[in-house]
């Protein structure tokens, strides 16, 4: 398999397959976006050209006017997948929805062609094991949006071969992206396994009143994010004792461990709760504001990258 030369299929055509979509076509590779919904469709071309000319208006790096060049689209399947190496398959989060997919993506691609999966959270064996070709498939898990935030989880199932596993490293580096590999499998990979701790941290500080939710946020983002946007929980605590990581285990470690006494019990997600959650979230932001917003929230991300770029050069 060629990778630098890789034609690849996206199927799907919502929030995280067009931004898939982007990805590609930034670092040069011709990609076929196809959905069913005939609707869906339309509205991707325009989506794409927005995103294209936000990347332009941050001067992020490998944003041309020419990318919409790279992008096609059809309701056609086989269409899609003709010539194809890589699929990248973006549909929703229900099994047997994937199942059906991989069945008629392997009955349509040549047997090298690696499948993957942008699954949030369901594991690849759940859905590839009656392949004839099952070593080439796997979840390849991005970050929303993916061409916005660069990591991707490469998520393996126990079949899945190591010279796929390699191929798919060797390609999300060359397009750009920061992949990192599950080593076993577990539900929700490891991005929304850490993302669903703190938010089920955060569920529970708001159901037991401790703060509002929008100081939940705020600790967030104007306290861990910060840290965060540029190194992780390892790294942060390693640098924030004199000792390194082992010193602010001694410091903090038995606080830690009585704090986790109290984070063991399931969190419900109760409708209630939720449901206040969500009207305090109404009351900071209208719900005919949340598109703008979004696109507030993808500009600053933009700006983000820009700048990171440029401090690594």
């Amino acid at each position: 398999m060629t990778v630098r030369d890789a034609s690849v299929a996206v199927v799907g055509s919502g929030f995280i397959g067009t931004s898939w979509a982007l990805v590609f076509a930034r670092a040069g590779r011709k990609v076929k976006v196809y959905d069913a919904d005939a609707k869906a469709l339309a509205n991707a071309a325009p989506v794409v050209k927005a995103q294209i000319n936000l990347l332009l208006e941050a001067f992020t790096p490998g944003a041309t006017e020419a990318l919409i060049d790279q992008i096609s689209f059809t309701s056609d399947l086989e269409e899609a997948l003709d010539g194809a190496i890589y699929v990248q398959e973006c549909a929703p989060e229900v099994i047997d929805t994937k199942v059906a997919l991989f069945k008629a993506f392997e009955s349509l691609v040549d047997s090298d062609c690696i499948l993957a999966s942008s699954t949030s959270g369901i594991t690849a064996s759940k859905f590839t094991e009656f392949m004839q070709h099952r070593d080439r498939a796997l979840v390849v898990h991005p970050t929303n949006p993916p061409h916005l935030i660069p990591l991707v989880e490469i998520a393996p199932s126990p079949w899945t071969s190591s010279e796929t596993i390699e191929t798919v490293i060797q390609l999300m580096v060359e397009i750009g992206q920061s992949p990192i590999v599950v080593r076993r499998e577990i539900p929700g990979f490891i991005l929304n396994r850490l993302q669903g701790a703190l938010l089920n941290e955060a569920l529970r500080l708001a159901e037991g009143g401790y703060a509002s939710t929008d100081d939940i946020d705020k600790a967030v983002r104007d306290g861990l994010g910060l840290r965060w946007s540029f190194m992780g929980p390892f790294e942060t605590i390693d640098l924030n004792a004199p000792e390194g990581l082992a010193d602010y285990a001694a410091r903090y470690g038995e606080m830690y461990r009585e704090m986790s006494r109290t984070q063991c019990n399931p969190v419900a997600w109760a409708k209630v709760l939720i449901q206040k959650l969500h009207d305090d979230r109404r009351e900071l932001l209208a719900r005919d504001e949340l598109e703008k917003r979004q696109i507030w929230r993808d500009k600053r991300l933009a700006s983000l990258a820009c700048h990171i770029a440029s401090q690594e050069k």
